[in-house]
């Protein structure tokens, strides 16, 4: 068993989206400290709409690459050993989102898809449906979803402050540490969410919930 933060930033901010920024590096960096003080076993990095390959010392920390794609019904993980490098914020559908993540061997996860998104009312072939450690709907409402589509839920703290990270991780049921094995566990189902309910991240959680609500985001 791994424990895996599937969906991170190396963005403090949510400008210049869709573009690498000469602060990735410096984010990318705290981000890795963050997770290995958390003791996680790997994180992906998912920025928005790009890709970046970080030339950094991780230690004994794997680095999974991944994207977090703009469709236009809402955010998609991909996650993989060659995720695209960059897309249009808002061009692709979820099903093409989908059928780029098979073409390149990387898994498809609807990311907080409760939260300023509408996937979750497509019948769609994702491989997993996002517990998010934002946390803007109740867990039993995830898990119905998942139940009904029959596929997994995985965690993922969408950490943009390096603080953030580990606050919803997964662990993964897989011997080796590769983003291969990462794909063939998250679609094989062999996948157990968790969620830090420490007590500072439980009142950051509530203060995005208002923000979330405020902002018209949180969709029930």
């Amino acid at each position: 068993m791994v424990k895996v933060d599937l969906h991170t930033h190396t963005r403090f901010f949510h400008a210049f989206g869709g573009r690498p920024t000469g602060f990735d590096p410096v984010g990318a960096r705290l981000l890795v400290a963050f997770a290995q003080w958390r003791e996680l076993d790997a994180i992906a990095v998912t920025n928005h709409d790009y890709y970046s390959r970080f030339d950094i010392d991780t230690g004994d920390l794997t680095v999974i690459p991944g994207i977090e794609v703009s469709t236009t019904a809402g955010h998609v993980l991909l996650i993989g050993p060659d995720p695209p490098s960059r897309t249009n914020r808002g061009e692709l559908t979820p099903e093409e989102t989908i059928d780029i993540a098979r073409d390149r061997g990387c898994a498809s996860i609807a990311a907080h898809p409760f939260r300023n998104s509408g996937v979750r009312d497509f019948d769609l072939p994702f491989d997993a449906y996002e517990v998010n450690g934002k946390r803007s709907v109740e867990i039993a409402r995830l898990q119905q979803l998942a139940e009904t589509m029959d596929k997994p839920l995985v965690g993922g703290s969408d950490a943009h402050y390096p603080f953030e990270v580990g606050r919803a991780y997964t662990w993964l049921e897989t011997d080796e540490l590769t983003p291969e094995a990462v794909v063939r566990a998250v679609r094989n189902g062999r996948t157990d969410y968790r969620l830090n309910e420490s007590f500072p991240l439980r009142l950051l959680r509530r203060l995005y919930g208002r923000i979330h609500q405020f902002k018209g985001y949180a969709d029930g």
